[in-house]
């Protein structure tokens, strides 16, 4: 009887499996794909018959199955412009060459198809689309090159066309943009896995995946922030962050920043004007570059040069922290979520952050310390 049980709940695991995944698009993206195949099969054809009016046919069929990819899934590598463009084209190259010489009908169609295939992966443009090209000019006994051209090379341009227009004003920029090398980069120092172990489990598959390398790589990074969202909830910066931060002006003396900065144990000073309005900061590695320090041997000489005041109403060297301060400066509202601070800290190398409120004066600053610490106490809970 348990026999009987194991298998028939395995029979229905498998069939549950026949089921189709819910789509997880909202109603709006599936709208925006469905009007985006109309409108563009419509123009399609509209310039297709008015370019090829004395010609019969002037539309193809795959063309339709081209634009379900083009539309719905346009990030998908077999969607991509030379994808719909080259896989359909030389399909029906193939398909042409197999109705010419291959006379079983059943047997030219298998070709093919296969030979289609086979000429995609070559060419690197996998098109499923281009196998119904090649099979429908077997069926229809087209055997005449310029059909190459028009309508299949025709048609297939034109939706193309009109796919990276809608799909690029619509919001998915088509055609997909692989991401930088920078951004793979950054990827990989703030994450805990590398673009080879990325290659290394897609190589495990030994098959096409229909998805690109570099969206797997956008997905895991939207996966890390919401496991760091759920882990630090709805943490706010003004709830980790320290508050009352020692702050200088612009025209506050080096020899007393720095001073601030060896008594209070800090590395970085935001500078801000009358209004509390933050207008730069100033770190340890702002003194030490402009201090010229080559060696250890050179830090306290050095550093006493800089430091000691020239007693003229003008000169050469920096004096004031307004005259060494980092201007660019990254803050942080208050308000902001403490989860998106992350990237900054981890990938960008961001160590202090000036945290302003709503009238964006400096009300405190946020450190990797500061996070960790938050991060720590979410995890201990």
């Amino acid at each position: 009887m348990r026999r009987v049980h194991t298998l028939g709940l395995s029979a229905q695991q498998w069939c549950l499996r026949l089921v189709p995944n819910t789509i997880k698009t909202s109603p709006k993206e599936q709208l925006r794909a469905v009007l985006g195949a109309a409108i563009g099969l419509f123009v399609t054809a509209l310039i297709s018959q008015h370019m090829g009016h004395h010609l019969s046919p002037w539309f193809v069929a795959p063309i339709g199955a081209s634009a379900v990819l083009v539309f719905t899934t346009p990030s998908s590598p077999l969607a991509q412009p030379w994808a719909v463009v080259g896989g359909n084209t030389l399909s029906a190259l193939v398909g042409i060459a197999c109705a010419t010489y291959v006379t079983p009908v059943p047997l030219a169609g298998a070709l093919a198809v296969a030979l289609a295939m086979a000429t995609m992966l070559v060419f690197r443009c996998i098109h499923p689309p281009g196998g119904a090209m090649a099979l429908l000019l077997v069926l229809t006994h087209e055997t005449t090159l310029s059909f190459v051209a028009f309508p299949v090379f025709t048609n297939s341009v034109l939706l193309a066309i009109f796919g990276m227009l809608y799909n690029s004003a619509t919001g998915h920029p088509y055609a997909h943009h692989a991401l930088s090398d920078q951004g793979r980069d950054e990827w990989a120092d703030s994450s805990r896995f590398t673009k080879a172990d990325l290659d290394t489990a897609l190589a495990h598959y030994n098959e096409v995946l229909d998805v690109n390398p570099d969206d797997l790589i956008g997905l895991l990074r939207h996966t890390e922030a919401a496991a760091y969202q759920r882990t630090l909830g709805e943490l706010r910066c003004q709830d980790i962050m320290t508050t009352d931060p020692i702050a200088v002006q612009f025209g506050t003396s080096l020899q007393e920043a720095w001073a601030l900065m060896r008594q209070f144990h800090i590395k970085a000073l935001p500078i801000v004007d009358q209004a509390k309005h933050v207008v730069g900061i100033v770190t340890v590695t702002d003194f030490l570059k402009h201090a010229g320090i080559q060696t250890p041997h050179d830090l306290t000489k050095r550093m006493q040069t800089l430091l000691r005041p020239s007693g003229l109403s003008h000169s050469e060297r920096p004096e004031v922290v307004g005259q060494i301060m980092t201007r660019k400066v990254r803050v942080a509202s208050a308000q902001g979520h403490a989860v998106d601070l992350l990237p900054l800290f981890s990938a960008v190398g961001h160590h202090h952050l000036p945290v302003i409120d709503t009238e964006k004066k400096l009300i405190g600053i946020l450190t990797q310390t500061d996070l960790v610490k938050a991060l720590s106490r979410s995890v201990q809970r």
